[in-house]
């Protein structure tokens, strides 16, 4: 196992049915398998979600809702995922425990570095819920945020596709898969990977990030073990 470690990172639409709004069980019970797989393997597991299949905050405002309550019901959005996944890992037989950014007991015990890092040394799973607890601040920004607070040596962004291409590939087929990019190119690029917020966190605090399609089972275990898997994000 080459990463001790790791924060991943799942949207939202991730976690949902076929056109990513709500939750399918099969998708949370695929990812709960590979999950408690690296974590039965000694890897140190902390997860962040997005709510974008229940809620997305910034939409929300487009819609009506005010920008300020529509981030904090993304937020609650982003609880309910986590208790999701939680209520999967256990049934898989993997230690999960939720810890939320604002108090919410005994929803999930609120967050705190230390305790944090205590778990996940004791072998927990640990689901950091409600991003950073802030309006305007996405997921993205709270994954990366949480791994450079907990010393993660990687953040893992799972999702859809392989990778960071130069276009959508699901729209564009002549769309190319990069292997690598710093994070000053993908800027440059304008590649949709993750928030400049998210990306200068990562880049200042020399946070490598690895972009891969989580729905292909052996993904997670090949990105940790250190095997080529998706796109490798460095400063």
């Amino acid at each position: 196992m080459k990463y001790k470690r790791i924060l991943l990172k799942l949207s939202g639409e991730s976690v949902g049915g076929p056109d990513g709004n709500g939750l399918d069980p099969e998708v949370l019970t695929i990812y709960a398998g590979q999950i408690k797989k690296i974590a039965d393997s000694g890897c140190q597991v902390a997860i962040v979600i997005g709510g974008g299949n229940i809620f997305r905050g910034l939409g929300g405002s487009d819609e009506g809702y005010d920008r300020y309550k529509g981030d904090q019901m993304g937020m609650l959005a982003t609880v309910i995922n986590s208790l999701a996944i939680e209520s999967f890992l256990s049934r898989a037989g993997c230690r999960a425990k939720v810890f939320t950014s604002m108090r919410m007991e005994p929803v999930g015990e609120l967050y705190h570095r230390d305790k944090v890092s205590e778990a996940m040394n004791n072998g927990n799973v640990c689901i950091l819920a409600g991003g950073t607890g802030n309006p305007f601040f996405t997921t993205d920004t709270a994954a990366a945020l949480r791994a450079v607070e907990l010393g993660c040596e990687v953040l893992l962004k799972g999702t859809r596709v392989d990778g960071v291409y130069t276009a959508d590939p699901e729209k564009d087929r002549s769309a190319v898969r990069y292997e690598t990019l710093t994070f000053d190119e993908a800027m440059e690029k304008k590649l949709k990977v993750m928030d400049q917020t998210a990306f200068s966190m990562c880049s200042e605090n020399k946070m490598p990030v690895i972009v891969f399609d989580m729905n292909t089972e052996g993904n997670l275990e090949a990105v940790t073990s250190g095997r080529k898997c998706g796109t490798f994000l460095a400063p």
